[in-house]
């Protein structure tokens, strides 16, 4: 495994749950879709699980950069 997938994978979670806590605030403040919550979240999990996929592979390279600038003292 690359340490790219690896730093991704560790972080993957934590997108994904900050982007679910903003989509379901989003419902659930929303009389309409507050209707259909029981509908609405579990699709809003799909989502936010595909969604967190490429932002965590496009963070993961500059979290990497920081650490080796902190390594070499810079």
């Amino acid at each position: 495994m690359s340490v790219r997938f690896q730093i991704a994978a560790l972080i993957y979670m934590m997108v994904q749950g900050v982007l679910f806590g903003i989509g379901v605030v989003a419902i659930l403040v929303s009389p309409p879709l507050a209707e259909r919550a029981a509908i609405l979240i579990p699709a809003l999990v799909l989502a936010t699980g595909a969604i967190s996929l490429p932002i965590s592979w496009f963070i993961a390279p500059r979290l990497r950069l920081r650490g080796r600038r902190n390594v070499a003292g810079i």
